[in-house]
């Protein structure tokens, strides 16, 4: 092996790969979902749904073949079920993005997996982050007339939520025995539910070369690419410091709509992303604990 290509292994393995892998993943989400969120006044937010997940449905089954094991009657219907929630969690969450700030609707629907944690705890330290997430959400929520948030894309990102949670439930089921497979059945299934309903709403206008080609790199971007980031990255890094990098999803999220959209936020939903983020990061460090006392 020369100097260079041994070099190049090592940095490969090396302690930055697997949380540069995650950050990376993160950017490539969010900056996708502002990008799709500017192609809403052409195609509305079903159309840019359904299209990109059709097309991340095509590449990732190219990719993976997964036909070639095919699924036992068992574990077919937790396969169903794990897919309709990943598609009901692509189709709230960008009903909420067509009403909402890309970073309050991340850090709402990133409410759904700290759920999970919190709900299988019963430490006393778990309660602070229970606190923090729910004063988040307090801050979020619609108590004053003036705050500027829709209240149905706030009860869209929390649907997504919901979804989130059951697609982490039922993706444990068949993650054990697919592997990478389940994604892209899954995605296949997610197609089933929004494709239908970008060809209602959008019609013809979702056959426009354009339309296509960015809804390719939408799906490349949100879909494909964290997809096979996340893998690799899961493969190098403890369960709990993955879901620590993943905590500060909410944050990017509100980065990238800045950056990308012009969206703004106000201090107390700064607040309130901070507060959210908190709770994620605290409650993954805890779970991590319990799992090495």
């Amino acid at each position: 092996m020369t100097t260079l290509a041994r070099s190049a292994s090592l940095s490969w393995r090396g302690p930055m790969v697997g949380p540069g892998m995650v950050l990376a993943s993160m950017v490539a989400q969010n900056v996708g979902a502002t990008l799709a969120k500017q192609m809403f006044p052409v195609v509305g937010a079903f159309g840019v749904t359904g299209l990109r997940v059709f097309l991340a449905a095509m590449i990732l089954l190219a990719m993976r073949t997964p036909w070639r094991r095919p699924l036992s009657r068992e574990i077919l219907p937790n396969v169903l079920l794990y897919g309709c929630m990943l598609g009901l969690m692509n189709l709230l969450i960008y009903q909420a993005f067509a009403r909402l700030p890309i970073g309050i609707a991340i850090g709402i629907e990133v409410l759904g997996p700290l759920s999970i944690v919190l709900a299988g705890s019963r430490r006393a330290l778990d309660l602070l982050w229970f606190t923090a997430a729910a004063t988040g959400l307090l801050l979020l929520l619609p108590l004053r007339v003036d705050n500027g948030l829709d209240p149905v894309g706030l009860a869209f990102a929390a649907g997504a939520a919901t979804c989130w949670a059951l697609y982490i439930v039922f993706g444990k089921r068949v993650a054990a025995t697919l592997g990478a497979d389940a994604v892209a059945w899954g995605m296949v299934a997610a197609a089933s539910i929004n494709l239908p309903l970008a060809v209602t709403f959008a019609g013809a206008s979702l056959l426009q070369p354009w339309i296509l080609l960015s809804g390719l790199g939408i799906a490349l971007l949100t879909s494909v690419l964290p997809c096979m980031l996340e893998m690799e990255a899961m493969r190098r890094l403890p369960s709990h410091v993955f879901g620590i990098l993943l905590s500060g999803a909410p944050a990017i999220a509100a980065l990238a709509g800045f950056v990308v959209l012009g969206e703004t936020l106000s201090a107390v939903q700064w607040l309130a992303i901070v507060a959210i983020v908190s709770a994620s990061c605290g409650s993954a460090v805890c779970a991590a604990r319990i799992r090495q006392a």
